[in-house]
């Protein structure tokens, strides 16, 4: 098990699996996906986990989702103005333009890794 193998949070959470069995998928549609781009499955379809563990069980990963976006402007912004020597008004709209591309990626991270907070990884045969 290495850092992104099969077993690590990294891996349920970057392949957006089942974060009990890392086999099912915990959205309908590929990351990119902009046609059913929120919908999840009630429970995996290997294991059986439920995703929805509970009544507004999400609300916790719009934190992780306004942390993660926040982090991602300062740092392409950044990145854009020092190391790329553009005007700040160039920088920060590009940043915006590909935070719209990135809009449901980030949404599926932040679920990704709200679940994986709750959710132990257990493979078949162990407790």
């Amino acid at each position: 098990m290495g850092l992104l193998g099969k077993g690590s949070k990294a891996y349920s959470i970057f392949g957006m699996k089942c974060p009990r069995c890392h086999e099912g998928d915990l959205f309908e549609t590929g990351s990119f996906s902009f046609q059913k781009s929120f919908d999840m499955p009630e429970k995996c379809p290997n294991c059986g986990q439920a995703y929805f563990l509970g009544p507004g069980f999400y609300y916790g990963a719009m934190f992780i989702s306004y942390i993660t976006t926040a982090f991602y402007a300062l740092t392409v912004c950044g990145f854009l103005i020092i190391v790329g020597g553009l005007h700040w008004q160039t920088a920060f709209f590009t940043m915006l333009a590909s935070m719209a591309l990135l809009f449901v990626w980030f949404f599926r991270l932040a679920r990704a890794i709200w679940i994986n907070f709750n959710v132990k990884y257990r493979p078949e045969g162990k407790g």
